[in-house]
């Protein structure tokens, strides 16, 4: 009776070994601190565009329309609920990447009407705003990175049997992740004419 006692307490512990639990609680962690690390650099990004709005305004007072997209722009990012719970929620997580997508458009816009203003090029407020954006942009490419790879971990641990199983068990889903708006057309080649 004891043997079998002994055998079924080793087999228990064999099987709760392998299921997968401390892996899910490991990468879920790993996820939300790679997200915490995204939106650090996002709200970073979002706390430099007013000062780079006001200063473009002073040189280019009637670029308004460009200074009010971005400022819209900015505007969407702070209005969406930046929480842990939203890499959980894949639409709310598309509206989160399509908010910062369209800042990274509008800042882009801002930066292409700046070419067009010697003097705000030349002042030495704009080229530390632009330097401190580009490299928020470089460190926002990063955390981007490690979060894509916690959650492929994640997704993977997921995904993987036996760890589905204990998956299903405790709720445990597959995370989204970042993913490119137009996928279609930047797999197409672009076109190179040269002059004849």
């Amino acid at each position: 009776m004891r043997l079998r006692l002994l055998a079924v307490l080793a087999l228990f512990a064999v099987l709760l070994s392998g299921c997968g639990y401390n892996t899910f609680q490991t990468t879920d962690e790993q996820v939300k601190a790679a997200w915490s690390e995204v939106l650090n650099q996002y709200q970073r990004r979002a706390d430099l565009v007013p000062n780079l709005v006001n200063t473009v305004k002073g040189y280019a007072s009637h670029e308004k329309e460009v200074l009010t997209q971005v400022t819209e722009a900015r505007a969407r990012v702070g209005g969406i609920q930046a929480t842990p719970e939203l890499i959980n929620n894949p639409q709310a997580f598309a509206q989160f990447q399509q908010a910062q997508a369209g800042l990274t458009s509008a800042l882009s816009r801002l930066l292409v009407v700046a070419e067009n203003y010697p003097n705000l090029k030349a002042d030495a407020a704009f080229r530390d705003l632009q330097a401190q954006l580009e490299g928020t942009e470089n460190r926002i490419t990063v955390a981007r990175n490690r979060y894509i790879k916690a959650v492929e971990t994640y997704n993977v641990a997921v995904r993987t049997f036996p760890n589905n199983l204990t998956a299903m068990v405790f709720g445990y889903e597959v995370k989204p992740n970042f993913a490119v708006e137009n996928e279609k057309a930047i797999s197409t080649a672009p076109k190179v004419e040269f002059g004849k």
